[in-house]
């Protein structure tokens, strides 16, 4: 079982080896932690102290002034409570602070969504649906989240309760919405006994990831062999952007690092990634089709 938070550890720790700084970190030290509100952070350490943007939990803080006698971080006001669209949240004593993150947690989880949003249809999702079949009704409204389906069986009467497929059937995903209050119905035109229960296994968009705590699996609908094509996918989207943050570094300082680390390091790290994310997500779309493999079915 891996969590959204094991993916953001996971991530961070395997791009931190592409990078030359690592992350300064240091860790909350006012005793009563801090509320959503508070303006005033002290830190266990005064080095590398700097204005800019810290990183604590998942909240970025923008600070507009520091004391190194006291250690103290003054928050800009206004704005610098939640920054850049995260939001301000309380931190206990001891949390840890990243000073100048170089991939903030916000951007990784956003990264991982982004991904999971392009996996369909490569990848998709499995759900299920039944209703009870009624020999007057040929058309049945189906979820809006269908994209296509897999199979359908109905349940037999008698003591085996056996399902028997349905081999006569046509999804319609452009079904009039106001007559169906759905987008997607299923035509049936199978003899099937009125009253029994009908069943439809069809694919869907995997779900994203929100809290700490959403396991991948669970949440997404995913395989969890999948998680590493998210997390490749994930890695190569940041890895694209680590180069600009050296744009407009002129100095004798900047010449000397670009010439053991070229200014297209990051472009290439992404595109070696890009590689692999590709290559994975082919090994798990071939799994998945093997899996679930299309079945032959008549429209009437």
């Amino acid at each position: 079982m891996s969590t959204l938070n094991d993916m953001v550890d996971e991530i961070k720790s395997n791009l931190q080896g592409y990078t030359l700084r690592q992350d300064r970190i240091s860790y909350v030290a006012n005793p009563a932690g801090l509320s959503t509100t508070s303006t005033a952070i002290t830190i266990g350490s005064a080095a590398n102290l700097a204005k800019g943007i810290i990183e604590i939990d998942d909240e970025l803080i923008f600070i507009d002034s520091f004391d190194k006698a006291t250690s103290v971080l003054n928050v800009i006001p206004g704005f610098g409570r939640g920054y850049q669209g995260t939001s301000p949240a309380p931190h206990s004593q001891y949390a840890q602070v990243t000073l100048a993150p170089t991939f903030p947690r916000t951007t990784i989880k956003k990264a991982i969504n982004d991904t999971i949003n392009s996996l369909y249809p490569n990848l998709w999702a499995i759900s299920s649906y039944t209703f009870t079949f009624n020999a007057s009704v040929t058309t049945y409204a189906l979820p809006d989240d269908v994209e296509d389906v897999l199979y359908i069986s109905w349940q037999t009467t008698g003591s085996s309760q056996e399902w028997l497929p349905l081999k006569r059937w046509r999804l319609d995903n452009f079904a009039n919405s106001a007559t169906f209050n759905t987008n997607a119905t299923l035509n049936i035109y199978d003899n099937v006994q009125p009253g029994r229960t009908v069943q439809v296994y069809y694919t869907t968009t995997a779900n994203t990831l929100d809290a700490n705590t959403d396991d991948f699996a669970d949440v997404t609908g995913l395989p969890q062999s999948a998680q590493d094509v998210v997390t490749l996918g994930a890695s190569y989207k940041l890895l694209s952007f680590l180069d600009a943050g050296r744009i407009n570094l002129t100095s004798a300082e900047a010449d000397n690092a670009d010439s053991k680390t070229p200014s297209t390091a990051g472009v290439s790290a992404s595109r070696y990634i890009f590689a692999l994310y590709q290559q994975r997500l082919n090994e798990e779309a071939l799994k998945l089709k093997d899996k679930y493999p299309i079945r032959i079915h008549y429209t009437r």
